[in-house]
Formats: structure tokens, sequence, C-alpha cells
């Protein structure tokens, strides 16, 4: 038997089957895992992975709209230059999560993102070289076997906190990998990786 129920559309997948989740079912389908180079939005997925330390993925996703609005639609730069004053003003917003550390880490992870586009030409190129530019394909067969944490994602982890960022521990690094398609870890019987 497979370890993946078939969703309402009889689809089996990762994540997001079920009543009333069809918008993470959509974001399993089209983003997760799918290779990402662009520097905003590797931006913003790491912040977000950031946002979820303590929270579900699903929660985090669904105040991702709250995130782009309040932080200028992730542009390092714009973020990078945040007064103090506008991340107090952004813990006041539902539509983010409202913790003190988080909010303002996220400008703090701004001014190193953009540390690391100078040295090394884009943030891209940066996070790719971690897994030779090419992305990993693993092949679980049950959310079981699938790691928490990698030694790519330790040493990952370990240099973006040397530069000086907040909110990337290993774990969150690694599902940091996962979201931008540094690794592919679809279950084997995913419809994704089936192509059924």
């Amino acid at each position: 038997m497979s370890p993946l129920e078939p969703g309402v559309d009889g689809k089996r997948r990762c994540f997001g089957n079920g009543e009333g989740k069809a918008f993470y079912a959509h974001y399993h389908d089209t983003e997760w895992a799918v290779p990402v180079h662009d520097d905003r939005t590797l931006f913003e997925l790491l912040t977000l992975e950031g946002a979820q330390a303590g929270l579900s993925w699903e929660t985090v996703l669904r105040k991702r709209e709250g995130y782009l609005r309040i932080f200028h639609d992730f542009d390092p730069a714009r973020v990078a230059s945040m007064t103090d004053t506008a991340l107090e003003k952004a813990l006041l917003e539902p539509a983010i999560v409202r913790h003190r550390q988080k909010v303002f880490s996220t400008r703090k992870n701004a001014c190193v993102l953009l540390d690391i586009q100078q040295e090394a030409g884009s943030f891209s190129d940066y996070l790719w070289s971690y897994v030779d530019h090419t992305p990993v394909h693993n092949t679980w067969k049950s959310h079981d076997d699938v790691p928490v944490s990698t030694p790519v994602s330790d040493a990952l982890s370990k240099d973006l906190k040397k530069r000086g960022m907040s909110f990337v521990g290993t774990t969150i690094c690694y599902a940091y990998m996962q979201a931008v398609g540094l690794v592919d870890d679809h279950l084997a019987d995913c419809w994704i990786r089936s192509g059924a």
C-alpha cells in the first residue's frame, strides 16, 4: 500500500491532500522543489522559512501576500534600508507572523544577502554552489525516510550564521533547500515523481 493517500482529485501528494487543502496542493504541485534562481524569490522563501519556525509551513504560506506587501516584494535593497519604525509598524500587522526577532531578522538577513551578492555575483550562485549547481533528486519512499537536515544544510546554516543571518538553523536550511529545489524530496509515489 502506498504511504500517500490520494487527494480529492485522485492525485497522491507529499502534502496538500484533503478537504480545504486546494491552496496547499497547488503550492505542492507548482512550486515546491522547483529550482529557483531569482534572488528576490530566494530571499522571500528564506524569510518565510525562518518565519515558519514553530509554526506550520501552510500557516506561513497563507501569510505570503502580507509579507510581500510589508517587505517591499522582498527587494533586498529596500528591505535592508527599512527603519526601526517601519519594522515596529510591521509588528502590528496581523498579515504576518508578529514575532519581533523574526521581523527584525528580515532586515539583517537582507543586508547579509546584499553582501553575498557583491561577493558571489548573486545569492543564487552562492546558494546553488552547495549542490554543484544541480538539484539533488532523492527517492524517499515515506515521510519517515526524509531527513530534517543533512551535511549540506549543516554547512549552509553554519556559513549563513557566520555571515550574520538569523533563523537559518540547519533544519530551516534543509526545508529551504527543499522549497527552492536544491533538493527534490517528492516521495517515490507522489504524482509529481511518477507523472501519474
